[in-house]
């Protein structure tokens, strides 16, 4: 019987391990800790991913290793690095096919519409990292060395889902009290859930169309920050929002006392300016339809809540 590698225990690792067990494949799901998804096809392993013999030993046999993991937010520069070279050698030796979960840090500041074909042009440490990632797998790909392809994600929205939004703001609205955001809070955004994500890694590992190239998750909504939080606030029943913006001089001080604050100050290009992801060819070939908004703020408000 056939079975797949997730790696990491996130809410989107989670949800991904968890997919695929519900449909009735076995996974293998690595995480430092040995935690994962509670489900009865879920082999649930601690392993240290950065070491490639190991992992190579736990991926032989499977179809696809989906890589959902991801390092401190402040140690990507270090981390990443030997992570990614372990993933990418694992998967050269096995055969198994490699799905990236990634975001749309590698493009850099972009004005107007992303789509998959810009190039990697970052300027900030954490987008190179993340550009180095791909553009690394993809090389062994155009080499005939593995098959790649990577599904990246807006912001994060979903129970669990770490997102500047989701630590910054869903609290203190749902308190009543003030919600400081680092970025304008009028910019439209693409709002990623974490079980639209994880659909869609799913679904890459099943299409032999998708090897080669990158794809863009679903978006569940371009709200800005104001108005995405006008409707949590509605659908929980609280107070209007009370919103403010955090600017960069202020994060930088902040970062003083927090230092891993100071990592957002390089990526607030990303929130102080609209990001619209272009999802046309995920819709045409990976099929994966987008929660409808209220569903995944729903989400947000009771976390309990069962999902579909």
């Amino acid at each position: 019987m056939s079975f797949v590698v997730v790696t990491g225990a996130g809410a989107t690792g989670l949800a991904t391990a968890r997919r695929f067990a519900e449909s009735g494949e076995r996974v293998r799901q690595l995480t430092r800790s040995g935690s994962g998804a509670d489900h009865p096809l879920v082999e649930r392993i601690a392993a240290d991913i950065t070491d490639a013999d190991r992992l190579t030993e736990l991926t032989a046999g499977a179809r696809a290793l989906v890589n959902c993991a991801i390092p401190a937010y402040d140690r990507w520069a270090t981390d990443v690095p030997p992570m990614a070279a372990a993933l990418l050698a694992a998967v050269e030796r096995t055969g198994a096919g490699y799905v990236m979960l990634g975001n749309v840090y590698g493009y850099g500041a972009v004005t107007g519409r992303l789509t998959e074909e810009l190039p990697m042009a970052a300027t900030t440490v954490k987008g190179r990292v993340r550009a180095r990632m791909w553009l690394d797998a993809l090389g062994a790909h155009d080499a005939g060395r593995a098959r790649v392809t990577e599904v990246r994600a807006g912001t994060f929205l979903g129970a669990g889902a770490v997102s500047g939004y989701t630590l910054f703001v869903p609290g203190p609205v749902l308190a009543g009290d003030v919600a400081a955001y680092p970025g304008d809070l009028d910019a439209p955004q693409s709002w990623a859930y974490t079980e639209d994500v994880a659909r869609s890694l799913v679904a890459a590992t099943r299409d032999d169309r998708v090897w080669g190239r990158a794809w863009h998750a679903p978006v569940t909504s371009t709200l800005s920050v104001r108005a995405l939080t006008t409707r949590l606030a509605e659908l929980a029943g609280a107070p209007a929002p009370k919103l403010r913006r955090i600017h960069a001089d202020e994060l930088t001080g902040l970062a003083a006392a927090t230092p891993v604050l100071g990592e957002l100050v390089e990526m607030l290009y990303s929130t102080e300016n609209p990001q619209l992801l272009d999802t046309t060819a995920t819709d045409a070939v990976l099929g994966v339809r987008p929660t409808p908004l209220d569903t995944v703020l729903r989400e947000l408000v009771a976390p309990g809540r069962d999902k579909s």
